[in-house]
């Protein structure tokens, strides 16, 4: 007979909140993405994981700041910068203040391209802005591994 406990429907923070992990595999990194786009999420998500990185996503910029606190232990730190609730420029500001994410590499991701907010994302910590338009998924996911290889060389 099966069990349906499991078959139990999932928590709001559940669904908002989810992890790819693998116990036995050795992974590239973890990454954190944050954005407030299921799609995006999702599509980083497989590009990241089919290349071998645990990926822990976050529809929200409270949501990914519950992980860090809760210890998820990010090589690099993926965000959209306009979200709504706190957008990335708060997000890095709390990043600061809490001394989360210190050894992650944090990446930007935006379709903004005015220097100003380029400048002011580096000014608030972040060590690479990505306009989402100028790359394709893979080119993003060849960045942020360049980004960790800068982190761990440093």
């Amino acid at each position: 007979m099966p069990d349906n406990k499991d078959s139990k429907p999932k928590k709001a923070a559940d669904q908002n909140a989810s992890v790819n992990t693998s116990e036995t595999k050795q992974t590239k990194g973890n990454i954190l993405l944050v954005d407030d786009d299921k799609f995006l999420l999702d599509m980083y998500s497989m590009k990241f994981t089919a290349l071998g990185f645990t990926i822990q996503s976050a529809l929200s910029a409270t949501d990914a700041l519950t992980a860090l606190r809760n210890g998820f232990a990010a090589d690099a730190i993926v965000f959209d910068l306009i979200m709504p609730e706190h957008d990335g420029f708060s997000f890095l500001q709390s990043l600061a203040a809490e001394k989360l994410g210190k050894n992650a590499a944090l990446i930007a991701l935006t379709n903004e391209s005015e220097d100003g907010v380029k400048a002011k994302a580096l000014e608030l910590g972040a060590d690479r802005l990505i306009t989402k338009a100028t790359m394709i998924p893979s080119e993003v996911v060849g960045a942020v591994a360049e980004e960790i290889a800068k982190k761990h060389r440093a």
